[in-house]
């Protein structure tokens, strides 16, 4: 199944997709630019603080490259923002994972502290709720067009009932 084929152009959830796209590059872009308006190391990890998060020149970078991939998302819309979405949430939680494990180590090269390792596990499963919004769900209804994709004689069966109960035949009650 390929996810371009799944939703159509103009379908409500890509307004979702690009809303949550959209709304967390900002953020990460914002943070990002703070960073570099501090002119911090690129490798520092003295515990420069930006907006409660600890950061250097590099975390500023990775911020910014990744908000802007996110606004890139949103622009462009539909399953695209939506596949965006879902991939950096998992990074995010990904990295949230990892940075647990490795603050107060040489390895922590970014400078994470605990604030950063919340703010990567809320960032990462916000950005993936906006990703997965209307695609992930053991509920969704049968208008939903990711519940049609996945079961398409049952629709193809609905949507011959409804067109028979529309003409006026009466039979529409089998669904």
């Amino acid at each position: 199944m390929k996810l371009s084929d799944e939703l159509p152009l103009d379908h409500r959830l890509a307004t979702v997709y690009r809303i949550g796209a959209g709304l967390c590059g900002v953020i990460l872009l914002v943070f990002g630019i703070l960073g570099f308006t501090n002119q911090l190391g690129f490798f520092d990890t003295n515990g420069s603080h930006v907006a409660g998060l600890s950061t250097n020149g590099l975390l500023s970078l990775i911020s910014v490259v990744v908000g802007l991939v996110l606004m890139a998302g949103a622009v462009i819309g539909g399953n695209v923002a939506s596949t965006v979405n879902m991939t950096v949430g998992t990074l995010f939680l990904l990295s949230g994972f990892v940075h647990i494990f490795i603050l107060d180590k040489g390895a922590n090269i970014l400078d994470f502290g605990m604030s950063n390792v919340i703010f990567s596990f809320v960032m990462g499963l916000l950005i993936l709720t906006f990703g997965m919004y209307g695609r992930v769900t053991g509920g969704l209804p049968h208008d939903n067009p990711y519940w049609r994709r996945r079961h398409p004689e049952q629709a193809a069966r609905e949507d011959a009932a409804r067109r028979r109960g529309a003409a006026g035949d009466g039979r529409s009650d089998e669904l």
